[in-house]
């Protein structure tokens, strides 16, 4: 059912009102009526409305102050001006103070219907415009650094999850964020003036993890020498996360199952029961169904704790986000260790995007923070690189491109002659080169985009396109890789 809009109609004629009020009848608008200025000015102060249909001429107030009035508040609202038709002048004086349309007297019931719809699918269109350059400007979120889609889907649910006290299940490979992930639901929930409390299921003995969550009294086992609140004790009140919780014993599973459920625990070789309030995150770069299902990790608890479910891409799949995360990397670690880094060569960024970032945002991390220990220069250079970098990247003059006889002779960077290329329409030629990179590279984007110098953006960008527009599969409408380019490939 279309959402109900407030429309706000400013006209001294009475009858002229009525009639225009019955124009919109049929339409999804509630529709409100001011005969005057100050009765138009004092009902927009109540805020609310969607659109105005404004006369230019009334008995208090020119209708131009209205909208002057309208601007200057920033109010989000679509205008539409009404006028006679010697007033034309001032329609397009009210339109570039902000006017959507003008309408010129007398107009029909269609003609108003649609300039006002047109008028506030446009406020629609630009809200939502706003909202999503708003997303795109975000690049760094509670610890996070990047823009891309991936990470802008990961953001957005973050900001819905955390309010919630429902337990949240992070997925993703080894240093993609996981534990920065869990911090950011904590610090955006209204948890966050309470602990937040970490323990990795894989880093503890597995005699020693039911102790390090429930906690245990003195001489409970061989070397309790006093009694000892565990992480879910501590974490009263906050958010206990528990990192690759498909390391945990399927023993203390049924435990934590019952923890989960009830909020009740014992501590080892305590007979009393604890209640405690805490809020469960959990993480794993294992696939938690398949462990399930080699019954690694209990059904039962999985599903108690998969409620909102958060994957983290791997780096590979944002890689929009390298250069970025690079630069910030960059600067913070030149910071801490009083170095003159500023930046990178170009053939090095080349590098950093085709390779594929197997331990992701850790690894590159790893890797800088090397570089700017070791060196103290202004710019990263390849020379700088561990060999694991280099090792696979393309040479500094290698192409994607092989001459033709005729360009044997002609600089590196120069164009294949025209007469070598055969006429074909762009998008082809562009759909041509993209599959020859992608084949050379075995379909890694990052490493194709670095052999085409453009970004890898582009090409998902490109494919989406081709996809959409049925030119990217086989049957009608698909094309050989290397039609209308052969002489060039």
């Amino acid at each position: 059912m279309p959402k109900t809009q407030r429309v706000l109609l400013v006209e001294d004629t009475e009858p002229l009102a009525r009639v225009y009020i019955e124009f919109l009848r049929s339409e999804p608008y509630e529709v409100f009526h001011a005969a005057t200025g100050k009765a138009a000015l004092d009902q927009l102060a109540g805020g609310g409305f969607d659109g105005v249909v404004l006369d230019l001429k009334l008995p208090d107030m020119d209708g131009l102050d209205i909208l002057r009035h309208i601007r200057a508040q920033q109010m989000p609202i679509s205008v539409v001006i009404v006028t006679a038709h010697g007033s034309v002048s001032n329609a397009v004086e009210a339109m570039r103070q902000g006017a959507y349309d003008f309408i010129v007297k007398p107009f029909n019931a269609d003609r108003l219907i649609v300039t006002l719809r047109n008028a506030l699918e446009r406020r629609e269109l630009n809200e939502l415009v706003d909202t999503y350059k708003q997303d795109f400007d975000r690049r760094e979120f509670h610890g996070f650094v990047g823009a891309s889609l991936p990470m802008q889907a990961v953001y957005r649910i973050i900001e819905s999850a955390a309010p919630s006290n429902a337990s949240v299940f992070i997925t993703g490979l080894s240093g993609t964020g996981k534990e920065l992930c869990a911090e950011a639901i904590h610090r955006s929930s209204p948890r966050h003036g309470k602990p937040f409390v970490a323990i990795n299921c894989a880093a503890i003995p597995k005699d020693l993890v039911e102790s390090e969550i429930f906690g245990h009294v003195k001489g409970a086992f061989t070397g309790a020498v006093a009694e000892r609140d565990g992480a879910a004790t501590q974490a009263d009140g906050g958010t206990l996360f528990l990192d690759e919780v498909c390391e945990m014993p399927l023993a203390l599973q049924a435990t934590l199952l019952r923890f989960v459920q009830t909020g009740t625990f014992s501590r080892v070789g305590e007979s009393k029961t604890r209640s405690v309030d805490v809020r469960f995150v959990c993480a794993t770069n294992r696939d938690p169904y398949e462990e399930v299902r080699n019954g690694r990790l209990r059904e039962d608890l999985y599903f108690r704790l998969h409620v909102i479910p958060v994957h983290l891409p791997p780096l590979r799949d944002r890689a929009e986000d390298i250069m970025t995360l690079a630069g910030h990397f960059v600067e913070e670690y030149a910071a801490l260790e009083g170095k003159r880094f500023n930046g990178m060569s170009a053939e090095v960024e080349a590098i950093f995007m085709a390779y594929d970032w197997p331990g992701n945002v850790r690894e590159m991390q790893n890797v800088l923070r090397t570089i700017v220990v070791l060196n103290n220069e202004e710019t990263i250079t390849a020379a700088m690189l561990p060999p694991m970098l280099t090792r696979d990247a393309p040479p500094a003059t290698a192409s994607p491109v092989t001459p033709s006889p005729a360009m044997a002779d002609a600089p590196a960077d120069a164009a294949p002659p025209l007469s070598d290329i055969a006429v074909a329409p762009m998008w082809k030629v562009e759909k041509a080169l993209i599959d020859k990179a992608l084949a050379m590279t075995d379909g890694n984007v990052p490493r194709a985009a670095a052999l085409l110098e453009i970004s890898p953006s582009t090409i998902y960008r490109k494919k989406q396109m081709w996809e959409e527009q049925g030119k990217d599969k086989t049957g009608s409408g698909s094309i050989e890789p290397t039609y209308g380019v052969r002489s060039i490939l």
